[in-house]
């Protein structure tokens, strides 16, 4: 409960992702997601918000990159890759 003088934060605007308590909600803007590319094979990225990853949408490639502080790591060596199992 707020003190004397201190307001309750205010409730995300409707339609805006509710974080969870840890904060943990990625957060990338669409105008960016549209530019990004995989860096191995270059084909589009589609966000993976459960996973904190952007995820390579090539069948061949489907390379997954994390996602730290709202920050695309676009790392192939960082990547992770879902088809090795």
């Amino acid at each position: 409960m707020p003190g004397a003088g201190q307001l309750a934060p205010e409730p995300p605007p409707t339609g805006q992702p509710t974080p969870d308590p840890l904060g943990d909600v990625m957060k990338i803007d669409d105008w960016l997601l549209e530019i990004l590319a995989c860096p191995k094979c270059h084909a589009p990225l589609r966000a993976d918000a459960e996973a904190s990853e952007l995820v390579c949408t090539s069948a061949e490639c489907g390379l997954a990159y994390p996602v730290r502080d709202d920050i695309p790591v676009l790392l192939v060596d960082e990547a992770r890759d879902p088809q090795a199992g």
